[in-house]
């Protein structure tokens, strides 16, 4: 794998927690239907800190991404959010939770109702804000800010639905939302998968950009580890429900220590190196 990274790796061991857990526990079923889906993992996410799970389909990262979101109640263990256990025991404290915990999704035509205009999905965010009672022209330059963050043009917009935008666009209106929400977490769930190369990069731009110039820590949650170690603080590394491995970007990955991690790592396309083509010189002679 190649050394080169976006952005070099910061260390955030001294940094505040935001978000952590303990013996965190998801199980699903009873007697033999019994299934633990996420087996009394530990972790740490600090203020800041963009941090990726890693894990193939069915290692337990979207079960504990819906627990990180409150989405899902963990069976055992606890988690913390800004050094208290975190409450979502009514429908008024999980709100109350989601102002400082957002998401984006793989699929972005399934994270806005059809029938709400941009201009309505937008307004929505500044109102969760407490911008209701801002002035037309307050909502409206804020709205043009966020859509100009992320390189679109709110006038263009206005009065359109979303499922009129591509993937592409509609990804950054997603994040868009995230920019006018400003919460201090962001759960970014495999949101460049449905995307072309150029779309990816500019949105792990973006991603990058709320980090730096926000503050917010983004918890990126991924198949692809070569994708994690170019933009990650931080890596934890998922297995049937366990964090096999997880620390510093750059050791995790440079000198991996689970068998799971060296198997992810060796199923990364090694572009830098040179192709072996005699086996197709060979068939073509054939």
């Amino acid at each position: 794998m190649s050394e080169d990274r976006i952005t070099p790796a910061k260390d955030f061991t001294n940094a505040p927690l935001c978000l952590s857990g303990r013996g965190v526990t998801k199980i699903f079923g009873l007697g033999e239907k019994r299934t633990v889906a996420v087996d009394h993992v530990d972790f740490d996410f600090h203020e800041g800190e963009f941090v990726s799970i890693v894990g193939e389909s069915g290692s337990g990262k979207t079960t504990l991404s819906k627990m990180l979101l409150g989405l899902s109640n963990q069976t055992e263990g606890e988690i913390l959010f800004q050094g208290k256990t975190r409450d979502i025991s009514s429908g008024a404290k999980r709100r109350e939770y989601w102002k400082g915990i957002q998401a984006i999704f793989q699929d972005p035509f399934a994270s806005f109702n059809t029938f709400n205009k941009i201009d309505t999905v937008l307004l929505d965010c500044i109102n969760m804000r407490g911008g209701k009672n801002l002035s037309r022209q307050e909502k409206f330059d804020m709205m043009t800010e966020a859509c100009s963050f992320v390189n679109l043009k709110f006038a263009e917009l206005t009065n359109k639905y979303p499922f009129e935008l591509s993937g592409g666009q509609m990804q950054r209106l997603m994040i868009a939302r995230i920019f006018l929400l400003k919460p201090k977490i962001l759960l970014a769930d495999e949101p460049t998968s449905m995307v072309d190369a150029c779309s990816r990069a500019t949105i792990l731009d973006m991603l990058l950009q709320l980090r730096d110039e926000v503050g917010m820590t983004i918890i990126f949650i991924t198949h692809d580890i070569g994708l994690a170690y170019y933009i990650s603080d931080t890596v934890y590394i998922m297995e049937h429900g366990k964090f096999v491995e997880y620390g510093k970007a750059d050791e995790v990955i440079l000198n991996p220590q689970a068998a799971y991690t060296k198997r992810l790592i060796s199923d990364v396309p090694k572009i830098h190196e040179e192709w072996d083509l005699s086996t197709v010189d060979e068939l073509s002679a054939g």
